[in-house]
C-alpha cells in the first residue's frame, strides 16, 4: 500500500510565470514545466539559503521529498537553458497560502 500523497504548502508566487530565449518564436520552441513546489523549492534553497530540513519544514513535507522536489527544479531549469527551452512555472501538487497583511498565513 503507497502512502497518501501531501499537498505541499507553498507561500511564493512568482512575478513572471513564463521566460524564453530571446530572438526565438515561440512557436520554435519547446517547452519545460517547473510546477510551484519546485519552484518553491528553488527559492528556499538558492535565494533563501535554507537548509534543506527547515525548508522541508516550511513546505510541510519531509526533508527527502524536499530534496527530490529540489533535484527536479533543478533539472528542468538546467535543461532550459542549456537546451534554449521555453521554462513555464504553473500548477502541480500545492496549497498556495497568500501571506496577508500581518505576516501570517490563511
Amino acid at each position: 500500500m503507497t502512502r497518501p500523497f501531501k499537498c505541499r504548502k507553498v507561500t511564493a508566487e512568482p512575478r513572471a510565470y513564463y521566460f524564453k530565449p530571446r530572438a526565438v518564436p515561440l512557436c520554435e520552441l519547446k517547452e519545460t514545466t517547473l510546477h510551484l513546489d519546485e519552484f518553491q523549492a528553488l527559492k528556499y534553497a538558492e535565494l533563501d539559503k535554507k537548509d534543506q530540513r527547515a525548508a522541508a519544514a516550511a513546505m510541510k513535507i519531509s526533508r527527502q521529498t524536499f530534496g527530490t522536489i529540489l533535484a527536479s527544479a533543478r533539472r528542468k531549469l538546467a535543461d532550459a537553458v542549456v537546451n534554449g527551452k521555453a521554462l513555464k512555472i504553473e500548477g502541480g501538487p500545492v496549497e498556495l497560502r497568500r501571506p496577508t497583511c500581518g505576516g501570517e498565513h490563511k
